[in-house]
């Protein structure tokens, strides 16, 4: 999500519970502040710094003492987060979302988990799916049809072409589970008991499947999945499956069969006709962003602003991820991954 929008985002009343005080920004301040999105950004800073006093700045290190709880949105490269856990942490800050996965790999992100436990510091996920109304329809839904069968479907908007696809794969080069999947994948290991130690079986739609190397930009070639499907059966008697379309469209949803004849018997879909106005809006306001930013985007809001006032008054933040379920969703994707590319060769 461009970095802009999530700060407009902050920088409004429609997180009541929190204000933006600073903006770390190391790249659109340096390096790429001649770059069109670092333009944009430039321009964006001089409009609110002054008037809002906001302190933009290049590092962590820079930010004086917290006079007031001071939560600390970490949304920069994977790779990058376990590094700023670190110095968040010791900037002062008691709460901090982080942004999925949180971390390259289980062990780094066990050991973010670690370091903010001691240091006494609660770390919640940006899994904004968690808290989005067209899971929680579907699982009331659900839940009045006794052996039924649920299916989460994610689409993104990307061109599909070699270039387009190849581009994506580079930038997400942690593969389609850890990116644009794990967000389904966090909602099945917070409510359908899935984990790796409780996974009996996964089976890959190969009619729906693909899975493709290509060239990125740097001319390094990348394996991913370019649409995904698979239905998990747990131990405990469940069973749930998540589709994931990196061209499928601007939509997702998530649909309800009936257990015994596949019947479907409802779907939902996000965003729904409620929404579409918000959307429509916002995508005529930023024209130059992925689609699928504006369809999540009342989500977000919820989510930050249940962290920002769990961080300023203790308030239960109600649905929203914690690092250990992100440690396990995590795992559950590496998992995942290596037997679903076996079972599409």
């Amino acid at each position: 999500m461009p970095l802009y929008f999530i700060l407009k985002s902050l920088h409004s009343s429609r997180c009541p519970s929190a204000s933006l005080d600073f903006v770390v920004e190391p790249w659109f301040l340096g390096g790429g502040k001649d770059t069109p999105g670092g333009k944009d950004f430039a321009a964006w800073q001089k409009e609110v710094e002054g008037p809002a006093n906001i302190l933009f700045t290049t590092s962590l290190t820079d930010l004086p003492a917290p006079v007031e709880p001071r939560v600390a949105l970490i949304s920069g490269r994977t790779a990058d987060n376990p590094r700023l856990l670190t110095e968040s942490i010791a900037g002062g800050c008691k709460t901090i979302y982080l942004e999925k996965p949180g971390a390259p790999t289980v062990t780094e992100l066990e050991a973010m988990a670690a370091e903010a436990k001691a240091a006494g510091v609660e770390v919640l996920m940006g899994y904004n799916k968690n808290v989005c109304k067209y899971v929680t329809k579907t699982r009331e839904f659900a839940a009045t049809v006794p052996g039924s069968h649920t299916t989460f479907v994610s689409n993104n908007a990307y061109e599909n072409t070699p270039e387009s696809l190849g581009e994506c794969f580079e930038r997400n080069a942690e593969g389609m589970l850890k990116n644009m999947a794990i967000h389904e994948l966090a909602l099945l290991v917070s409510f359908y008991d899935v984990s790796v130690d409780n996974i009996e079986s996964v089976t890959a739609d190969k009619e729906f499947s693909s899975m493709q190397t290509l060239p990125g930009p740097s001319g390094k070639e990348f394996t991913d999945f370019d649409k995904i499907k698979f239905t998990i059966k747990t131990k405990t008697g469940k069973s749930v499956s998540v589709a994931a379309d990196r061209c499928g469209g601007t939509d997702s949803y998530a649909t309800v069969q009936d257990g015994s004849s596949d019947e479907e018997l409802f779907r939902y879909y996000m965003p729904d006709e409620e929404d579409k106005a918000e959307v429509d809006a916002l995508m005529a306001q930023y024209p130059d962003a992925m689609p699928y930013f504006f369809t999540q985007d009342k989500d977000y809001i919820t989510v930050k602003e249940r962290v920002a006032k769990f961080c300023a008054d203790g308030s239960e933040a109600t649905g929203v991820a914690t690092i250990d379920i992100a440690v396990e969703t995590l795992k559950v994707a590496e998992y995942l991954t290596p037997s679903l590319m076996e079972q599409l060769k």
